[in-house]
């Protein structure tokens, strides 16, 4: 019964999305109050509705309900709690019911919080999020039921993907779709403006919270699929350019372009056109990356669903939206002429620099993702694209960016003199030469990867301090530090957040040059030499778990003569899924990891091993939550919650965007 109740709650959803289209889109162009009003209680009912719907989902997987097709197919009677509840979104359809309640949770939020929006923008964007929802709906309802009954239930179901039995895994699709689909509110903002025919400050100003959200989120999400795929997959490594992976990044390097655009829209009116065509493109590329997950059209060890069937229709929503939505940006962009005047050395131009780069960077990483399925379908050539490409094409806009970063926040507005700038600079470059300096000093025939890369970590984090401590203005120190506490969140946040892209950096180029890698066979007992430490292969036992079977091996680890760990990897087989995984062993440390793989046993005896020493490994990672932190800061801003300019009447008389 509670199934069928979440089935005609996802139904009545569709029927509401439908009015809240039509009726304040009407409304806001006729100027009738009553129907733009309509749209704040029909986007409220949306939520409870689908929230009903995906509660019900969820039920059905945690009492291992056998009759419902989709928990047969995901769901197993012995699997922990944990993954009988995250089993609702492992799969295709379970997913896209998360990704609609996602998009209707952000639609009731702009009913909710946005108080100080004019009634017929407001009216408009919540329109747009409607439209969004109402094709999804009707998308999951048509192809994509998640609420199909089995007509003979069996006794058990067929388990989820291992590889989905994972904490990490567990939270990263939730964070990573409220990235993406944050990205749907800019997207509705753009496509309202571009509809009432005005872009100011204060449209940039309400803009920038939801982009600066959903860019947070897309960060924890990135950050939480790293780690997962860093110690589960057993490879040790953090990213692999994997198609999936890179339809994560690509919406977060427009988000990011997005962000700081806005900013000049705000402060300057300027880059209005532009940042409009970014707002359009983020979203865009966030439903692309929902195409490539469940298409099958690329290979990814992330993938979940391969069913081109569905990819298609997938394929003509991007077409809907995009396609409309660049339409509508082409007809009216030459309306929004930029009103602000800045020189070539100015605070726009850098983030003008900022943009450019960003958004190069994300058409590498495109074209090297669907560059093997072009080879194939135009030369009938099969290419791989992998690392190499994108580390050579791809670092030096990074190289760029880093440096330009911290530049860009300390130049005024308008104009700005380089000798001034050089001023300021002179500490962090010099301490980012020192730094650089001294790895080079230590380390011997390695890579210069790691100095310059350490450098540049160095630079935008000294940098960050150093805008910082600018904002103090003159006087003694105590006054100066009584100015910093007092600086508004929003410089906090973003100084956090450069601060932690500038840690990030320092983990990867650290690890990338300084990792040490040992294979080989070694025989319970055996103990080997790898860097500094001494490992023992002391046991190797079976272990049965709730689900699975499991090969563990107990290893001690000990640098001159005094233990430090004991760790216990491990290779999984699940029965009923019929495949298997590997667990690391990892000892974490704040200057390194120990990662330790067991293998498969070998003809001679003994076991396959690896070993890892990851240097700055968890840098990388620490870096992510910094940066989310910095967005967290911001948002914390009262002025990202009464946009500027958001008191002004815009509606008193309709003026063409500029």
């Amino acid at each position: 019964m509670i199934v069928e109740l979440g089935h005609f709650a996802l139904l009545l959803a569709a029927c509401v999305a439908l009015v809240q289209t039509v009726v304040p889109l009407v409304g806001a162009q006729r100027g009738w109050a009553t129907w733009m009003a309509v749209a704040a209680p029909t986007a409220t009912a949306q939520l409870l509705l689908t929230a009903f719907s995906f509660s019900a989902l969820t039920y059905a997987f945690v009492v291992s309900d056998f009759s419902v097709k989709l928990v047969v197919d995901n769901s197993h009677s012995l699997k922990p709690m944990l993954y009988k509840v995250t089993g609702v979104w492992g799969n295709h359809e379970g997913s896209m019911l998360l990704w609609v309640l996602i998009l209707t949770l952000y639609s009731a939020c702009v009913a909710w919080f946005g108080g100080n929006l004019p009634p017929s923008l407001k009216a408009r964007v919540l329109s747009v999020q409607a439209a969004i929802g109402l094709v999804f709906m009707v998308f999951i309802i048509f192809t994509s039921n998640p609420f199909l009954r089995m007509a003979v239930p069996p006794l058990d179901g067929q388990d989820l993907n291992p590889l989905l039995q994972d904490p990490g895994l567990a939270f990263h699709p939730p964070f990573l779709y409220l990235g993406y689909v944050g990205l749907s509110v800019t997207f509705s903002f753009a496509i309202a403006a571009l509809i009432e025919g005005r872009v100011d400050a204060a449209w940039g100003g309400w803009v920038r919270p939801w982009t600066l959200a959903a860019w947070m989120f897309l960060t924890v999400g990135i950050a939480l699929g790293s780690w997962w795929a860093y110690y589960e997959l057993g490879w040790g490594g953090f990213w692999f350019w994997d198609p999936v992976e890179n339809a994560s990044f690509m919406p977060w390097l427009l988000a990011a372009a997005l962000l700081h655009s806005a900013i000049v829209v705000e402060k300057r009116e300027s880059l209005k056109a532009w940042t409009i065509l970014l707002a359009i493109l983020a979203f865009g590329f966030s439903m692309i990356g929902t195409f490539i997950v469940r298409s099958g059209i690329l290979t990814s060890v992330h993938a979940f669903a391969n069913d081109p069937e569905r990819g298609v229709f997938i394929l003509g929503i991007i077409a809907l939206f995009l396609g409309g939505g660049l339409t509508l940006f082409t007809a009216r962009a030459s309306a929004m002429q930029a009103r602000g005047v800045f020189g070539i050395v100015s605070r726009e131009s850098a983030l003008v620099a900022n943009n450019i780069l960003l958004a190069v960077s994300c058409f590498v990483v495109f074209v090297g993702t669907i560059w093997p399925l072009v080879a194939e379908m135009l030369f009938d050539r099969k290419l791989s694209v992998g690392p190499p490409f994108f580390d050579a094409a791809f670092t030096p806009f990074m190289v760029a960016l880093a440096i330009i970063l911290p530049l860009g926040a300390v130049i005024p507005w308008k104009r700005g003199k380089l000798d001034r700038v050089a001023r300021i600079m002179v500490i962090p470059a010099i301490s980012a030469f020192l730094i650089a300096a001294l790895v080079w000093t230590f380390q011997t025939e390695r890579s210069i990867l790691a100095p310059i890369g350490i450098a540049l970590g160095v630079w935008l984090i000294a940098g960050s301090k150093m805008d910082l401590w600018m904002r103090t203005g003159r006087g003694d120190l105590q006054s100066r530090l009584r100015r910093l506490w007092n600086l508004p969140r929003a410089d906090w946040g973003k100084a956090t957040a450069h601060i932690g892209l500038g840690v990030t950096f320092i983990g990867i180029a650290a690890l990338t040059a300084w990792e040490q890698e040992d294979i080989r066979v070694a025989q319970v007992g055996d103990t080997f030499t790898v860097g500094r430490y001494e490992i023992t292969l002391a046991d190797v036992r079976r272990v049965q778990g709730p689900n699975y079977q499991s090969i563990m091996a107990d290893m001690v680890v000990e640098r001159n003569g005094r233990q430090i760990a004991i760790l216990n990897p491990e290779k999984r087989n699940y029965p009923v899924a019929q495949m298997p995984t590997t667990e690391a062993g990892i000892d974490n440390g704040v200057f390194r990891d120990l990662y330790l793989v067991i293998g498969d046993p070998q003809a001679g005896g003994g076991w396959a091993v690896r070993t890892y020493i990851k240097p700055f490994a968890n840098w990388i990672w620490a870096g992510a939550i910094i940066m989310s932190l910095g967005g967290f800061i911001s948002l914390a801003d009262r002025r990202f919650r009464v946009a500027p300019g958001a008191a002004r009447d815009r509606d008193a008389k309709p003026v063409p965007a500029e």
